[in-house]
């Protein structure tokens, strides 16, 4: 068994003792899932070298069944068709702007704050390009299970000005991309928005 595969096992462990801590409401059972769960965050934090104490932080107890994060990202090309990047804080490579869901907000919502917020372009969204499981394709192991939405989206009006978090906005071709945060985007994953962009059937890629 790869490492891929043993922590797709874990993150469903994981799933598997919120469940049961969520259904179960007999203390010898509840017990025997939380300890399941510290099992599993402890297997977590050997396999993804993250710290336990942020695992912890970040599975907190469930009041509900558990289910994935969700990542909203969008591609926005200008009139070269070039993609507009942000080039994040955290690891200092770059990506289609985007980041987690916020409660409270639709998807398309989601992204056209984050693009305003990241890169200081306002933008509308055309249509939703395709939904990633993260699991399908070879973004770098970590502990989480998370969907990507993906939209086109175009540009209304603004100028490019990173936000806070993010080192520097641009738009870059195709054939000239610059170092990739991996576990916000692949380039296969780029290569093939960037076609479904271009191509006016408007078939929407899944997993």
């Amino acid at each position: 068994m790869n490492l891929r595969e043993q922590l797709e096992r874990i993150k469903r462990i994981n799933a598997l003792a919120d469940t049961g801590l969520v259904y179960s409401d007999q203390g010898y059972d509840r017990e025997r899932y939380e300890e399941i769960k510290e099992i599993g965050l402890h297997m977590l934090a050997d396999i993804t070298d993250q710290p336990l104490g942020k695992l912890k932080d970040f599975y907190m107890p469930v009041e509900d069944y558990p289910t994935p994060k969700v990542d909203v990202r969008g591609l926005v090309l200008n009139s070269e068709n070039e993609i507009l990047m942000a080039r994040e804080s955290e690891d200092g490579k770059w990506t289609i702007p985007g980041g987690w869901a916020d409660v409270g907000f639709t998807a398309s919502e989601v992204i056209v704050k984050e693009i305003e917020e990241e890169t200081g372009l306002n933008v509308s969204v055309d249509r939703l390009l395709a939904v990633y499981d993260k699991k399908c394709h070879p973004h770098p192991p970590q502990p989480f299970y998370i969907y990507k939405l993906v939209f086109l989206c175009i540009i209304n009006d603004g100028e490019l000005k990173p936000s806070f978090d993010i080192l520097d906005t641009a738009f870059f071709g195709m054939d000239n991309l610059p170092e990739l945060s991996e576990d916000r985007i692949l380039k296969p994953q780029l290569q093939q928005l960037f076609k479904m962009a271009m191509d006016k059937n408007k078939v929407v890629y899944f997993d």
